[in-house]
């Protein structure tokens, strides 16, 4: 059930990014009088869940309806000498079908939607894209195509998908502000216990009760933003105070590499488990505990942190245990019952999370700060994936990565703080100058508008093709990535 509601909630969210993402697309199109063939949510090979379109002034609708045949029949060639194939493609005359066929009317959109939900498409006419659509860009071009266009308007155009995503993560954040206002655990109020190390933040060289005080000079006021820096800023020294004294720690070389392929939290929060409150009828509080008891140990097992009694506490279910604890800096011990739940009844005081609550005015800057904020920081993870020297190639992940960053239990909040992100990360990897992206075709369009060439079709029939497999390669080792950590 978990699983499934993971899926469904990154179903949902890519679902809507894509849509989001290609209606700006559509939109720029439509602006500058180019024509758009089709609009799709998911992919429809061979039939259509769902589609419509306005034909000669009347709403047309089909349901699980095979896809209508292309407007171009092709013709295969074999050269007798070299055995090489070659296409050629003759349009249909339009004027020879019935006048109720969707094909004849040209002028509209087609708008549906697929059975694959992995996405969905845009496909805009006189240009060379994904759908690889050649029987038409062998047609003379029309004024109403994307080639016919200037180049200006045609960067407009491609750059609409990404500008949408952005303008989408912008009011996310700036509704979730509003709504939610923002809340952190500051870096100071964790420095009042200290921090709890991984193995590898042991290696690095920190210890557990360090208050971490700067990364290479600078203060940074969200703890749980310390792991991000660390990568992104390639930090070289660590301040931190150690029993009242401030020590500096130099982290190695490869520190960044091991930082990118952890799983594991490398440092949280230490917090003992001091007993603040307790239920009613806590067995606790029965057994002659009190307020201000601070717990260290279950039977033999140390529980110096409140984390520790959490982890072990749960094998002793219904059980007789020994809670040693220490009060007025005496150590002490007590028997007693574990519920069936294995809970002892008692509440532990724990870090206040710092609160930032904002109005109208104040959510709209912040919203843009934020927004701006998380596309710098996924733009340097970005380059440092592409830089094999940090060997963050190796963290890589596909959708079963994309999928666990989900909750296991449906929370409004946290899925549209995750949508906003992952519209961040959608804006930059279709920035990225690979034919067959966006940023591929924005990079030619720039290279056409600064040397005032056009590129042949030919030349871009042929970046689109390359730009694909790049992609797939990328897809298949992104998942084959997850599928070996979910194997190992």
């Amino acid at each position: 059930m978990d699983i499934l509601i993971k899926i469904i909630q990154f179903v949902l969210s890519l679902s809507l990014l894509v849509l989001i993402h290609e209606f700006g697309h559509f939109i720029a199109a439509v602006i500058f009088k180019t024509r758009v063939e089709k609009f799709y949510m998911f992919f429809n090979p061979n039939f259509s869940i769902f589609r419509c379109k306005k034909v000669h002034g009347k709403w047309r609708f089909a349901f699980f309806s095979k896809n209508v045949p292309d407007k171009f029949i092709t013709h295969e060639h074999i050269d007798p000498i070299t055995n090489k194939k070659s296409y050629t493609y003759e349009a249909i005359d339009l004027s020879t079908l019935p006048e109720d066929d969707w094909r004849t009317d040209e002028e509209h959109t087609e708008f549906g939607i697929g059975w694959i939900p992995l996405g969905g498409y845009c496909s805009i006419a006189g240009m060379i894209d994904e759908s690889m659509n050649m029987g038409q860009m062998q047609q003379e071009p029309q004024p109403w195509e994307f080639r016919s266009k200037p180049a200006w308007q045609r960067l407009i155009i491609m750059v609409g998908g990404v500008f949408m995503n952005v303008v989408l993560a912008y009011f996310i954040y700036t509704g979730l502000l509003i709504s939610q206002g923002e809340q952190y655990l500051s870096t100071k109020e964790v420095n009042k216990h200290g921090i709890v190390t991984s193995d590898l933040a042991k290696e690095i060289g920190l210890q557990d009760g360090d208050k971490i005080l700067s990364l290479d000079g600078n203060y940074v006021e969200d703890f749980n933003k310390i792991h991000l820096e660390l990568v992104i800023e390639k930090v070289k020294v660590i301040e931190v105070e150690r029993d009242g004294k401030k020590v500096n720690i130099e982290l190695p070389e490869d520190a960044i590499e091991k930082l990118l392929q952890t799983n594991e939290m490398l440092i949280s929060w230490k917090m003992p488990f001091i007993i603040k409150d307790f239920t009613r009828g806590s067995v606790a509080e029965k057994a002659g505990m009190k307020t201000g008891d601070r717990i260290i140990g279950i039977n033999d097992i140390s529980t110096p942190e409140f984390n520790d009694f959490a982890q072990n506490i749960s094998q002793f279910a219904n059980q007789d245990v020994t809670i040693k604890f220490i009060r007025d800096n005496d150590t002490m011990q007590v028997a007693m019952h574990l519920t069936e739940d294995a809970k002892i009844g008692a509440y532990t005081e724990t870090l206040t999370l710092s609160e930032i609550d904002y109005n109208l005015a104040q959510a709209i800057p912040r919203g843009f700060s934020k927004t701006t904020e998380e596309l710098g920081d996924y733009w340097k993870q970005v380059k440092m994936i592409f830089n094999p020297n940090t060997g963050a190639y190796k963290s890589l992940g596909g959708f079963i990565t994309i999928g666990n960053i989900f909750p296991k239990r449906f929370d409004w909040v946290r899925f549209w703080d995750l949508t906003a992100f992952l519209s961040i990360i959608l804006a930059v990897m279709n920035l990225l100058p690979i034919p067959a992206l966006d940023g591929g075709h924005v990079l030619f369009l720039l290279v056409e508008i600064i040397t005032r060439r056009k590129p042949s079709e030919k030349f871009l029939e042929i970046a689109q093709t390359v730009g694909l497999i790049i992609l797939l390669i990328l897809v298949l080792y992104a998942n084959g990535n997850d599928i070996v950590r979910w194997l190992f």
